[in-house]
């Protein structure tokens, strides 16, 4: 599997699966463009630990649309196409129904689902416009097995990471007869930094119990998915959601 001359755009590229998506892809001779919003050191480490390459780093709030379009046009003036396509960015906060404010309840249903789905559905259209005229591509969507077995202390996220799988199958079937294949990533806890931030002792320990696995995924193991579905190897798939949860929940 190799993407010499693929040119790759990576949302939330700086940190966790971002990052790891990022270094596998350079590993594998791609052009990357690291996405990320804030953090420029980590966005640097980042850009130092992937095999050396004509890569770009981007600094972009995904939830504002001007910005977004700036990042398309910058990236089509410097490579001239974009081939692949991982939305990965994504927040979230807790928000229980029964213990925030309306106004914290209402705050928190904006930012999550703006950055969380109407950001990648925005950013979809804008490298889509790009991927016809070129013959095709690749958009492969991190969601969440949140989507499926919902999440009561943070309703929005769980709620936004569905919206985001039903985009992908919605993509998919509207898309195909371009040759642009979208499928989604469904993964339970993986161990980055935002899991680490959520997670007390007692909660890993319940999360280790309910994997046959008795691990959290790695980001590394995201990654190679993710490649995967970029990749021609998965020519037949588009309109799928991969689950990545360690069996921890197992849909029907």
């Amino acid at each position: 599997m190799d993407f010499n001359n693929k040119v790759v755009l990576i949302t939330g590229a700086s940190r966790g699966i971002g990052k790891a998506t990022a270094v596998a892809f350079a590993e594998k001779n791609a052009q990357v463009i690291i996405n990320y919003r804030e953090n420029d050191t980590a966005a640097k480490i980042t850009m130092s630990e992937m095999k050396a390459g004509d890569h770009l780093l981007v600094k972009c709030d995904l939830s504002k649309p001007v910005e977004l379009t700036q990042m398309v046009d910058l990236i089509i003036q410097k490579y001239g196409k974009i081939d692949v396509l991982v939305n990965n960015a994504g927040i979230s906060q807790i928000h229980e129904i029964d213990q925030v404010s309306f106004d914290d309840w209402q705050k928190a249903w904006h930012d999550i689902t703006q950055t969380n789905l109407i950001a990648v559905a925005n950013l979809c259209y804008l490298v889509a416009q790009k991927m016809i005229p070129m013959g095709g591509g690749r958009i492969v969507n991190v969601g969440s097995r949140g989507a499926f077995r919902g999440e009561p202390t943070q309703p929005a996220y769980g709620a936004s990471k569905a919206g985001l799988h039903a985009l992908s199958q919605s993509l998919a079937k509207q898309l195909g007869k371009y040759h642009i294949f979208v499928n989604a990533i469904a993964p339970g806890w993986v161990e980055t930094e935002m899991a680490t931030t959520f997670l007390k002792d007692e909660e890993r320990s319940s999360i280790m119990a309910d994997t046959p696995l008795g691990r959290l995924i790695q980001p590394e193991e995201i990654a190679a998915a993710v490649l995967f579905l970029a990749s021609e190897a998965s020519a037949g798939t588009t309109g799928a959601i991969l689950d990545m949860n360690g069996a921890s929940y197992l849909r029907t």
